[in-house]
């Protein structure tokens, strides 16, 4: 049986082919982005609610986060105000319950009031915001529970 050989020409040919084609996938990749729409609902515990006025007189239950894309991110702020009539309490945010599961990663939740002191009476602005990680191409959409604690310090 008689070996081929490959001209030069040829070699060189197939490698810029192959070049091209991973340089190709490798721009889709990375300029792909997801578009996500997205909603959450804010509860709260005993002693304190959240308001989507400074004055707190609008109760919110529901963020509505917008239409975000990969990388991106967005911010709310919401109004905490402790109900209680004689107890401070230790602000603490958690998210949970993500729809689908697999947005708990990709999506995060943050905010500016994590552990701060709310004597009787007095409300706080706080900002949270929602990130996307600059890699997720995967989900269209999601939900998630925002739950804001007050604990006695």
């Amino acid at each position: 049986m008689a070996k081929r050989k490959l001209s030069i020409t040829t070699a060189v040919v197939a490698l810029v082919i192959i070049g091209t084609a991973l340089a190709l996938t490798t721009y889709a990749a990375i300029t792909t982005s997801s578009t996500l729409t997205s909603t959450g609902t804010v509860s709260t515990s005993a002693n304190l609610s959240v308001y989507s006025d400074s004055a707190c007189t609008t109760p919110l239950s529901t963020i509505n986060w917008g239409t975000l894309t990969a990388g991106g991110n967005t911010t709310q702020t919401i109004y905490i105000k402790n109900t209680s009539s004689g107890v401070s309490l230790t602000l603490n945010m958690t998210a949970n319950g993500w729809s689908p599961t697999s947005a708990d990663g990709p999506v995060a939740i943050t905010w500016n009031q994590e552990s701060t002191d709310l004597q009787p009476g007095q409300s706080v602005a706080a900002t949270i915001t929602l990130t996307v990680s600059p890699t997720e191409v995967g989900i269209t959409t999601f939900s998630v529970q925002i739950n804001i604690d007050g604990t006695s310090p």
